[in-house]
């Protein structure tokens, strides 16, 4: 149990910080883009709220297959495939929590607004400088917001996880996965133990949220 919960933790862990530094280019340029065809990079971006985690899990099995063209440039390096891997766990929880870092970002970016951003580039800040000394600042609770919501929704998964990962024990099984297997198993006591954790942690996730909304909006609590 033990490793169940530590590959979850790992797993939660290195998709958050991944998409954390993935996801704040895009949603940057999301929020300042006036291009016509960036809301459909966004619609893209937001794509696994809607598409069921069997579709998402199914075309990334097929791109980390021995068989995939993208899997055919790593074959000199020895590499045949990420399927059923770690690696390939990280690479479609990316995906699948994608817009739960894009999307709070981008809301924390766009109630930046224009002014504090022209005033700098008056004083001569350039794109970048502007984006490091006024947009990472006053995003700051955007960050957290995105990183709550990638690690709960990570520590979440289950169709996505099934399909890329199955259930190897160490290496690619989650606590999701294990309660799937306690039901068919029919250990329910054991499963509803572990269910009762995850409800737990969704509850004090959602209230931790409402908290950060809470201050972004300058209510004390």
């Amino acid at each position: 149990m033990n490793l169940v919960i530590a590959t979850t933790v790992e797993l939660a862990a290195v998709t958050t910080v991944l998409l954390l530094v993935l996801a704040t280019p895009l949603a940057w340029w999301l929020a300042r883009s006036r291009r016509w065809w960036s809301e459909i990079i966004g619609a893209i971006s937001a794509l696994p709220l809607v598409l069921p985690p069997t579709v998402i899990g199914f075309y990334v099995l097929v791109a980390l297959g021995p068989a995939s063209p993208l899997m055919a440039l790593l074959h000199p390096f020895g590499i045949h495939t990420l399927a059923f891997s770690f690696s390939g766990l990280v690479i479609g929880s990316l995906f699948y929590s994608l817009p739960f870092a894009v999307q709070p970002l981008r809301t924390a970016f766009e109630a930046i607004g224009d002014r504090p951003l022209d005033l700098a580039a008056t004083m001569g800040a350039g794109p970048m400088d502007r984006f490091f000394s006024i947009g990472l600042p006053m995003a700051r609770r955007g960050f957290l917001s995105a990183a709550i919501l990638v690690f709960a929704h990570t520590v979440g998964e289950f169709g996505v996880v099934l399909m890329i990962g199955g259930s190897i024990p160490g290496k690619t099984e989650v606590l999701s996965i294990r309660i799937y297997q306690l039901v068919e198993a029919l250990q329910y006591g054991e499963a509803h133990r572990i269910a009762a954790g995850l409800v737990v942690f969704a509850f004090l996730t959602l209230l931790a949220l409402l908290l950060v909304e809470r201050r972004i909006r300058g209510v004390q609590p």
